[in-house]
């Protein structure tokens, strides 16, 4: 950004992380917009990016908005590595990532698919109790974690897992 006199200025919080005021304000505008947009044909919106601060430090972050899908209304679901402290409020940028995932209800059988780029079938560990799943990997430095709440609970034994190029397939038969 330029200040006066032509000069460069930065705009940084304490992570380390660029936060100019301009640029924050026309990605509301935009988000808006495309919101309307959504909310009118029932789509979905995708956003991800990766930001690097101070001392090497590389947050990747996103959130995918779900518009007019059954009764739900609006969804928001972020996913990344980058976090608010609840206690003092800042970003920060945590070891593990919260993959994209969706649940897609099915006769017969609900389908979540996870985004875990980087990760192979041999490091994928799953855990089923009642209605929550557990969905974790980690291989190098990529750790994934996330819990989805499912609709209904379901069996172990009536569940079928496929991983292929970072796309994590896993199928509960009701």
């Amino acid at each position: 950004m330029t200040g006066k006199k032509g000069k460069n200025v930065s705009h940084e919080t304490e992570t380390g992380f660029g936060a100019g005021l301009g640029g924050i304000m026309k990605g509301l505008a935009d988000l808006v917009e495309k919101l309307g947009e959504l909310a009118e044909k029932g789509e979905e919106l995708s956003k991800a990016g990766e930001i690097q601060g101070k001392k090497g430090v590389k947050g990747v972050y996103g959130f995918t908005v779900k518009v007019g899908l059954g009764d739900q209304g609006i969804k928001v679901e972020p996913f990344g590595n980058v976090r608010t402290d609840k206690r003092t409020g800042q970003a920060e940028v945590q070891e593990i990532r919260e993959p994209m995932a969706d649940v897609f209800e099915e006769k017969g059988f609900v389908l979540v698919v996870a985004e875990m780029p980087g990760i192979g079938a041999q490091d994928v560990r799953i855990d089923l109790r009642d209605d929550v799943l557990a969905i974790a990997a980690e291989r190098g430095d990529k750790k994934y974690r996330k819990e989805i709440l499912l609709p209904g609970n379901f069996s172990p034994d009536k569940m079928t897992v496929a991983c292929n190029n970072g796309v994590v397939e896993i199928k509960l038969l009701r």
